[in-house]
């Protein structure tokens, strides 16, 4: 009767989110390419991939998008080196995690989206991948889909488990649907206790739970290609190494606003001071563009030149970053950075992957998605955390006049990540003995 109930649920849900898929179809355009795929049914070259006479038996690794994408990128890389005969099916969740994990897969892996967890998509989609096991990467739990692997036989792990603020309170209050859910998996790799103890509390086999560290410390890397890239476009638009570079990343709605405001008063006192802001969603990149403007700077668009032949005289421009891919290259020439998702949107981006670059790095109060590596980065005096605009404002005003205080801060970020990686072994070690 539960699961009947939890069926009757999920389909009340999805079909009152559908309008808005139906809208990030339209907006984004890569969810129309392989809709068929939520529904477990797929394109014939992926068929005939899944079903040659050759094809080996699979593991079946889920990533939601893109941070996530990148953690089961590592995992797979390091898997595939301790046991080089072993084969992938990635999926995800959405087009931009989608476009990331295109670049994670060796030759022989395939790439598919993720079946809706109703009972028939899921059959569909084991049928076809049969996987030789299933790893789920941080907090994606669908019920059906794990029940039916504990069906078939067929082993299903979480790896990078993590709990949110939010949705503890659910999954506890939820056990009944949870704990059996939980308990079928063969082992649970947490980030951190208190993500152990919230999926205790959930119904989590105390036995198969472990605590081993945030896989994301390995995930970030440095690309000295798109670090020379990044450097030559900033020289061209008057922001080379003479100048104090801030960098906003991956920033939401409000967060542009905040660090424009900022730039213009700090300007005053500090004329080398140069803003790059690179939103999380580059569709947004016209609004961003207004307001840049509305501040009274020039835009200079990344995604329209790679040079710029007049930045103006005096300064004053801002440089978006309206691509992808190329955020890891200018957090590499950054002095600056602040880390968006944090300030006025809730469970912020990566902040690991400032730090890795030595850079000065500023947060808002919301990180709840980084729960476990804000905690390790402050206890290491390693990364600001603010508590509003003005907060942030004052940090970064006093950063961007004071280069000894940056540098030490930037030095610190990079030694406390580095003293972090080597989590991705751990876990991919565990995996493998599992099955021995």
């Amino acid at each position: 009767m539960r699961w009947f109930i939890y069926n009757l649920f999920f389909a009340v849900g999805y079909t009152a989110m559908l309008p808005h898929f139906l809208l990030r179809m339209r907006r984004r355009g890569g969810y129309r390419a392989r809709w068929r795929d939520r529904f477990g049914r797929y394109d014939d070259a992926t068929q005939r991939r899944l079903h040659a006479a050759d094809a080996p038996r699979r593991i079946w690794i889920h990533a939601v998008s893109v941070g996530e994408v990148y953690v089961a990128g590592q995992l797979m890389r390091e898997l595939r080196r301790r046991a080089p005969t072993l084969r992938f099916v990635l999926s995800t969740t959405s087009s931009t995690g989608w476009r990331e994990a295109e670049k994670q897969l060796a030759p022989d892996d395939v790439l598919i989206y993720n079946p809706l967890d109703f009972p028939g998509c899921v059959r569909r989609a084991l049928d076809a991948v049969r996987p030789e096991r299933y790893i789920l990467i941080e907090s994606e739990i669908w019920p059906n889909l794990l029940r039916a692997c504990a069906a078939r036989g067929i082993p299903a792990y979480l790896v990078n488990a993590r709990v949110s603020d939010r949705s503890a309170p659910g999954y506890r209050a939820l056990r009944v649907w949870f704990g059996p859910v939980l308990r079928s998996l063969r082992l649970i790799l947490a980030q951190s206790d208190l993500d152990r103890q919230r999926l205790l509390a959930a119904g989590a086999d105390p036995e198969r739970t472990r605590v081993v560290g945030s896989v994301k410390f390995d995930v970030a890397e440095r690309n000295t290609e798109k670090e020379a890239l990044a450097a030559a476009i900033l020289a061209r638009a008057d922001m080379g190494k003479d100048r104090v570079v801030l960098v906003g990343g991956s920033t939401w709605p409000g967060e542009e606003a905040a660090l424009l405001n900022l730039y213009a008063r700090a300007r005053a006192s500090q004329p080398n001071l140069r803003l790059v802001l690179i939103p999380r969603h580059f569709e947004r990149a016209e609004a961003v563009v207004a307001e840049i403007e509305q501040a009274g700077f020039v835009c200079i668009r990344r995604s329209r030149t790679t040079a710029v032949d007049r930045p103006p005289a005096d300064g004053a421009a801002v440089l978006l970053v309206d691509t992808t891919g190329e955020m890891m290259g200018f957090y590499g020439n950054a002095d600056l950075a602040f880390v968006g998702k944090s300030l006025c949107a809730h469970g912020a981006q990566n902040m690991i992957e400032p730090c890795l670059c030595g850079v000065a790095t500023v947060v808002g109060p919301y990180t709840e998605n980084f729960r476990p590596v804000v905690a390790d980065l402050l206890a290491a005096d390693a990364l600001i955390q603010v508590s509003d605009a003005a907060a942030l404002e004052r940090e970064l005003t006093h950063l961007a006049h004071d280069p000894a205080a940056r540098r030490e801060l930037g030095r610190r970020a990079a030694a406390a990540v580095n003293r972090r990686r080597g989590v991705v072994g751990i876990c991919a070690g565990l995996l493998l003995e599992r099955e021995r």
